[in-house]
């Protein structure tokens, strides 16, 4: 569940289409998305979740991968 909204999150922000990401899809590399894309896509994540991802933990988010296990984290589904 939370993969296909962050996937929705992604191709919005991005202005992709939502099947080219995947759980290893990474944001710079794979998306060319930059540093303020992956803050829009943060913010996004914890409006959509009603969670807060500390900066910390965001600055190592590098993978679709990585964003839901944030998610897990916060929502204490790890």
């Amino acid at each position: 569940m939370e993969f296909e909204k962050i996937q929705s999150i992604i191709a919005d922000v991005m202005s992709i289409n939502a099947d080219e990401i995947t759980m290893d899809t990474t944001f710079i590399d794979d998306l060319g998305a930059d540093s303020l894309d992956v803050y829009q896509i943060v913010v996004a994540i914890e409006d959509e979740f009603e969670i807060e991802i500390p900066d910390d933990a965001a600055e190592q988010i590098r993978t679709v991968a990585d964003a839901v296990e944030q998610i897990k984290e916060a929502l204490g589904n790890n």
